[in-house]
């Protein structure tokens, strides 16, 4: 069981022709909504691909908390998402027709999590965690999953203000970043990848893993150095795939799938989930994930603008 415990929000999507710049207003024709959150979405990526999920979060007691639950529900998700006295978290995406795109979040009863809010452990064997939640929650939840011999997966997004506490990292068993997070978490911005990567590492977790949108994914584990290409497809909307990614990646550890292995299936689900629009609504099934991987699985990488975690 891949136990996933994080944030849940619902989105209002506006498609326009370019995102805006600072103080100015582009027109979009509509917004549209759809069920979102890091958490949320790591969780539906993962039962999606056939992998037995349960989402520990919090929602509010308001109209826009049924159509998370829904989505949970109809992805094979197990629901344990506790009801909480403020909002239903929101997400306002603005998305390029390039693919690109722009997020603010107000996190509601996301920032109401505590740790005395404990999730279920009964039958887990890896934890999925992201900073979405209070960060005193994440660090509590990770340490109760290492002190249960569970594999704690951090997905250190969105990235950190200030360096991240040295007791999460050491609890932490695989870490998963963009570029842009790893240099904030490295603190090696002109450091090159390979040197960030180490870094990282050198900050507790075994296995680093670092999304590099059309040019796939690199990893260190141990003392290796394992990289993944991207799956060419023709971007539409970015959004959801880098949850996508790590979802998929989970649960196919969780099935006892290798590394490299694991981190194929993760690059073509999220190359998938770029081809349509929407988070959650566009994150591929089973049987999309196993045609594509039968079809060639990972090419020669993704035009510009490709998912990045």
């Amino acid at each position: 069981m891949i136990l996933v415990a994080g944030s849940a929000n619902l989105d209002f999507i506006t498609r326009v022709p370019h995102l805006p710049r600072p103080g100015e207003t582009v027109l979009g024709p509509a917004f549209t909504t759809a069920p979102g959150g890091k958490g949320a979405n790591q969780a539906v990526a993962c039962a999606r691909s056939g992998h037995p999920t349960r989402f520990f979060g919090a929602l509010g007691d308001d109209p826009y908390a049924a159509p998370l639950r829904e989505s949970l529900c109809a992805s094979g998700v197990q629901d344990t998402t506790l009801t909480l006295d403020a909002p239903t978290g929101a997400a306002f995406i603005t998305v390029a027709d390039s693919g690109e795109n722009v997020i603010a979040v107000a996190s509601g009863a996301n920032a109401l999590l505590t740790p005395e809010h404990r999730p279920d452990f009964t039958d887990v064997t890896h934890l999925i965690l992201q900073l979405e939640l209070p960060l005193v929650t994440v660090q509590a939840y990770a340490r109760s999953a290492r002190e249960r011999g569970v594999t704690v997966v951090l997905n250190a997004a969105p990235a950190p203000t200030s360096p991240l506490p040295a007791e999460l990292l050491a609890n932490v068993d695989v870490l998963v970043v963009n570029e842009g997070e790893l240099s904030t978490l490295t603190g090696a911005a002109h450091g090159g990848l390979s040197e960030q990567l180490h870094a990282a590492q050198a900050l507790g977790p075994g296995t680093v893993i670092v999304t590099l949108g059309g040019a796939g994914s690199v990893a260190v584990h141990g003392g290796q150095r394992i990289e993944v290409a991207a799956h060419p497809v023709t971007v539409r909307d970015t959004t959801g795939a880098g949850d996508t990614f790590v979802g998929v990646l989970t649960g196919a550890l969780g099935e006892g799938l290798s590394l490299p292995q694991a981190m194929r299936e993760a690059s073509v689900a999220a190359s998938l989930a770029c081809t349509r629009e929407g988070a959650q609504p566009s994150m591929p099934s089973r049987h999309e994930l196993d045609r594509a991987l039968a079809q060639g699985g990972v090419g020669a990488g993704l035009p510009a603008g490709g998912p990045g975690v």
